[in-house]
């Protein structure tokens, strides 16, 4: 009862800014890398994995990088992981991965800006500035499956899609505040990644990997939220 009576205390913008911020930013790098190297996802492995397996089949380029991208991920989460488990300030360790993302992300646009024109699917610069914006949102990632479990996955749309079916069901079968909350939530992701998506292929048109700075600036103020402990908590 005091949750949904904290809840109601609460605007749709208190309660859904971060998953928004984050899903945003998610959606908004894949698609610019999408775009710009060749069908490379920086977050979607399963979307890797099929265009390197279609590219396999039709003779297509770029197979290796794509490929490439699995093990750098799980290295990626698996470093990551160790230092959450070695550290004990919740929120100080979510304010250094946030600054983290924030880090790789400008080494993504940095690279991006010093390597176009790219050619050549195969090209090693398409690897490397690729692979700094697969570490990114690696490190997003595994956050958000171990610091933020309250906060649904903000780069992988598929369940989120599914949860806010789910959501939709259970509001109209029984319209509580809690039901309410949660199809705020999973709402807010969703809409979140479809703005971030055409948003950042709008600003990729026109500002090429320049668009990618206004994509770090959200990531760095949650990284200044989380050290002072006000980034939201799980009710």
């Amino acid at each position: 009862m005091e949750n949904v009576e904290t809840a109601k205390t609460k605007g749709f913008w208190s309660i859904c800014r971060d998953p928004i911020l984050l899903t945003i930013v998610g959606g908004a790098i894949d698609t610019i890398g999408f775009i710009a190297l060749f069908g490379f996802f920086t977050a979607h492995v399963t979307g890797n994995l099929v265009l390197a397996g279609a590219a396999w089949v039709k003779g297509g380029a770029g197979i290796w990088i794509k490929l490439g991208a699995i093990p750098l991920f799980i290295l990626t989460v698996m470093i990551t992981k160790y230092w959450i488990d070695r550290s004990t300030q919740k929120h100080s360790t979510l304010s250094y991965l946030f600054l983290g993302e924030a880090i790789f992300l400008t080494g993504f646009m940095l690279a991006g800006l010093y390597f176009e024109p790219f050619k050549d699917a195969n090209s090693v610069t398409v690897a490397i500035t690729g692979g700094l914006g697969l570490i990114a949102l690696a490190i997003r990632n595994t956050s958000s499956k171990t610091l933020i479990k309250h906060i649904s996955p903000s780069t992988m749309m598929t369940g989120n899609t599914t949860q806010l079916g789910i959501d939709i069901s259970n509001y109209l079968r029984n319209k509580t505040e809690d039901n309410k909350q949660k199809l705020q939530h999973s709402l807010s992701i969703v809409i979140g990644f479809v703005f971030g998506a055409f948003l950042g292929a709008f600003l990729y048109v026109t500002l090429d990997f320049w668009s990618v700075a206004f994509f770090i600036l959200p990531i760095l103020y949650l990284s200044y939220l989380a050290s002072k402990k006000r980034f939201v908590e799980p009710q």
